[in-house]
């Protein structure tokens, strides 16, 4: 078992987080992952409503008996999200860990503290990173370029961001994008990390709540199969490439090209309807990062827990250790 900072803080056994999805974090993935000993987290706005919240959370409470917590994403929408209502939902279950990500948590982050909530807040950058520490937040998730979602405008890959990161802050920082193997955590580690966060390689799982066309897609990309769209409009972001995404860039390049003309592409609506629930791979957007390229079989939860825990345990153990054994007879 590897033990850090991470695994001591938030009282799981395994350096490993399902971080939110919206259309994917639900409860049934969500308790798999929890039970491997991971750290998952349901998405609270994948639910209409904070009621929706509440019954999810409630599902996944009956399938496990092990820590996981609530995805808190906050974003300007073209309809009003009632954040002040979610936040009492989260508090009001009795929820112990929170992960925020897009805008400042900094107006719920009282609300958290009084309920006594450890904040996990995604960030893309060693400012925003640094900013966030000094909010009070207990640990840090870093995005680097490789991720899915919103990478952030400086193209900063997670080799370079994680360890510069790590210089900056003192509270445990969790690395993520392009993550999928024990080689990865291994590395995630040496970086300064004490965990790693990983999004595609969790929805290429058999708990996955999610069409097994998007399963088998993820399978069959490889790391060039990814589009980022929106940098036209300042909010870059990385998504599977198709037919939509191609287009969607396609549009976003003509002179004056406004988000209006291409908001019925990039709908998430559109995306979770027709891809993740019914599998027309080419009908909407829908999020995939750059680890795609590492995948290649769809496991259970728990078979891709040990899987990367047990590769990782075994390169530090066997490969990098007997490197140092190697070096200290030559010097000798």
């Amino acid at each position: 078992m590897l033990v850090t900072d991470f695994t001591t803080s938030f009282g799981v056994r395994h350096p490993i987080v399902c971080g939110g999805m919206t259309g994917v974090g639900r409860a049934e993935l969500i308790a798999a992952v929890a039970n491997t000993g991971a750290l998952g987290f349901l998405s609270a706005l994948t639910h209409p409503s904070p009621s929706g919240l509440d019954e999810e959370i409630a599902r996944c409470r009956e399938m496990t008996d092990q820590p996981f917590g609530v995805n808190l994403t906050i974003l300007p929408t073209l309809t009003p999200v009632p954040y002040d209502e979610y936040v009492a939902a989260i508090v009001e279950n009795r929820i112990t860990i929170v992960e925020t990500a897009g805008s400042n948590p900094a107006p719920y982050l009282p609300a958290f503290r009084k309920a006594n909530i450890k904040v996990i807040h995604k960030a893309v950058s060693v400012r925003h990173a640094v900013k966030a520490q000094a909010l009070g937040v207990d640990a840090l998730s870093i995005d680097g370029f490789e991720c899915a979602g919103h990478p952030g405008p400086d193209d900063v890959p997670g080799l370079v961001l994680i360890a510069a990161t790590a210089k900056q802050v003192e509270i445990p920082i969790i690395a993520s994008g392009g993550f999928a193997t024990g080689g990865g955590l291994v590395a995630a580690l040496a970086l300064g990390a004490c965990a790693i966060n990983m999004g595609t390689r969790f929805m290429a799982t058999r708990e996955a709540p999610i069409h097994d066309n998007v399963k088998k897609q993820i399978i069959e990309n490889d790391e060039l199969a990814t589009q980022i769209v929106f940098r036209e409009f300042n909010n870059p972001a990385r998504v599977a490439r198709n037919a939509v995404s191609e287009r969607i860039a396609q549009i976003s390049q003509q002179p004056g090209a406004r988000f209006a003309d291409v908001a019925e592409l990039a709908s998430g609506r559109r995306g979770r309807e027709r891809v993740l629930e019914q599998g027309l791979m080419n009908q909407g957007m829908w999020w995939a990062g750059q680890s795609q390229g590492l995948i290649e079989e769809i496991l259970s939860c728990r078979e891709l827990v040990e899987s990367i825990t047990g590769e990782a345990q075994k390169i530090i153990v066997n490969r990098l250790s007997n490197l140092v054994a190697t070096r200290e007879v030559t010097a000798s």
